[in-house]
């Protein structure tokens, strides 16, 4: 009785605060969401190259990149998150906004506030990210942060002809999950 009552309560707890907390690229008209995700862009690719200087050189021969940024919620045997981010082709300069959501099962407690860097090694995999989305699974981490105090696991993976680099921004969370996160086009910023 007791562990369901806990269970029940974790569920509702973890949905108002993803409802609350979720991840937004803000408020305002079509314009200034669009540039509140270039901001958070600049200021993730800044972070970037000051931790990894070669990433420097690696986006600007690739094809493309994207940045997102997501918010991570996980209870118990849940979790759950959702973002917001873009795409840039470096041919073009053309930007290409869109959405992720994330959820997954597996053991894990903490919320956690996290960015993501993807470098496209050739145009079809920026081109079948961009128009098909993304789907991936598969986590472990820890981070225990809080604005530059704390620390965190944070790491760069390749998928293939896709470089991922991930940013701990703020949160406390200890998980090992096997989650799905989807990627695709936010119709209303583009």
């Amino acid at each position: 009785m007791l562990l369901k009552k806990i269970f029940s309560f974790s569920i509702k707890l973890m949905l108002v605060t993803l409802l609350s907390a979720c991840a937004t690229s803000g408020s305002g008209d079509k314009a200034a969401k669009q540039q509140e995700i270039l901001n958070m862009k600049d200021a993730v690719l800044t972070k970037l190259f000051a931790t990894k200087p070669d990433a420097r050189q690696q986006l600007n021969a690739a094809p493309g990149y994207a940045v997102f940024s997501n918010a991570n919620i996980n209870l118990i045997f849940l979790a759950a998150g959702t973002g917001y981010g873009v795409v840039k082709d470096m041919q073009t300069k053309q930007h290409t906004f869109m959405n992720m959501a994330e959820g997954g099962i597996g053991l894990g407690l903490g919320v956690k506030d996290y960015r993501i860097v993807m470098v496209f090694h050739n145009k079809t995999a920026m081109s079948k990210f961009i128009n098909s989305g993304w789907t991936f699974g598969g986590n472990a981490d820890a981070a225990a942060k809080a604005g530059k105090k704390g620390g965190s696991v944070e790491g760069e993976a390749y998928y293939g002809d896709v470089t991922v680099y991930t940013f701990t921004e703020s949160g406390i969370a200890l998980q090992a999950t096997v989650k799905g996160t989807k990627f695709w086009r936010a119709d209303a910023l583009n």
